[in-house]
């Protein structure tokens, strides 16, 4: 809209100082033309806006002419912009208001405190999403988004683990969630948890909910993390780790608070177990780090992938015949 736009460009040189027609072309993707149009109607709204002529030509605003944000301190400022996160803020569709956003405050900001900013925003960036993994893809995100801020209903084809695996749902879609690089959607009824990469279609309903004035997200999805864990791991296992051994997850957790320290300089722990598959992998990564005395199948299970790789890799050199 020419309104916003008009903003940008004030905002743009409140915050760079002197720029030509074509640079604020550029940062605003439109001609040059309108930049000229939009320079007119700034300076017949009584803007201090002129413009020079030549090589070193360019538009600027008269000194002392801006908004200043009053009342942040500089760490403050640093927290803002550390927490916003171009890439989740993209794939909610809010991309572009995100960085008109910044760019407003930090226009606002006075000098001091816009490069203490600016120092933030040079040396950290944020980075949700793990390692080697594909991001998730989530088409409905952006309508999830908005049916979350407008308080309307959702009809869903929603893909599940178990069997029927395909199921319709309706939604009171109360919040998101950005956990390690994927997106979660909290909805009633119950309220329960979804993961919108896995809604196969959507139709948004011409119908409001009422939300329910005590939900709290935060308080529910620190809930929701500590159940699922919970029935996650339903098992436990009685291993002995070597000096330095590093489980990850709950396991890393609880290994800590129940370790006991053995003569040889090993720790005796329990730990929780998702299943004896998931515990069969996990151990293995520790090689000769990790002993496992119980329960008995899983080790059973574990000296026979012990003894199959001694015979896969013996030297003998009869591994290949």
């Amino acid at each position: 809209m020419k309104s916003s736009r008009l903003v940008s460009l004030l905002l743009l040189l409140q915050t760079r100082g002197r720029m030509t027609a074509a640079q604020l072309a550029e940062e605003l993707e439109v001609s040059v033309r309108t930049v000229y149009r939009d320079v007119e109607a700034l300076s017949a709204a009584g803007v201090p806006l002129y413009g020079d002529a030549g090589h070193a030509g360019g538009y600027r605003l008269l000194d002392g002419y801006r908004t200043r944000l009053t009342g942040l301190t500089a760490q403050e400022a640093e927290a803002l912009f550390l927490s916003g996160v171009p890439g989740p803020a993209a794939e909610l569709g809010l991309g572009p208001v995100l960085a008109a956003a910044q760019l407003k405050v930090r226009a606002a900001l006075p000098a001091e405190l816009r490069a203490h900013a600016d120092r933030v925003a040079g040396r950290f960036h944020l980075d949700a999403p793990g390692w080697y993994t594909d991001a998730d893809d989530t088409p409905y995100l952006p309508a999830v988004a908005d049916a979350v801020w407008r308080g309307r209903v959702l009809h869903v084809t929603y893909r599940r683990w178990r069997e029927p695996t395909d199921v319709r749902r309706r939604l009171e879609p109360l919040g998101l969630v950005l956990k390690a690089g994927r997106w979660y959607v909290v909805a009633a009824p119950g309220p329960r948890t979804y993961r919108v990469d896995q809604i196969l279609e959507l139709t948004p309903a011409d119908e409001d909910f009422t939300r329910p004035a005590d939900f709290d997200l935060a308080a529910y999805w620190t809930a929701y993390q500590r159940d699922f864990h919970r029935a996650l791991y339903r098992a436990e296992a009685l291993v002995r780790l070597a000096p330095g051994a590093r489980l990850t997850g709950p396991a890393a957790e609880t290994a800590h608070r129940t370790a006991h320290p053995q003569p040889d300089g090993w720790t005796l722990a329990r730990v929780p177990i998702e299943s004896l598959d998931h515990a069969h992998a996990e151990f293995l990564r520790l090689g000769t780090d990790i002993e496992v005395l119980e329960p008995a199948e899983l080790r059973a299970r574990m000296a026979d992938t012990v003894t199959e790789l001694a015979w896969r890799y013996r030297t003998d050199g009869d591994a290949a015949t």
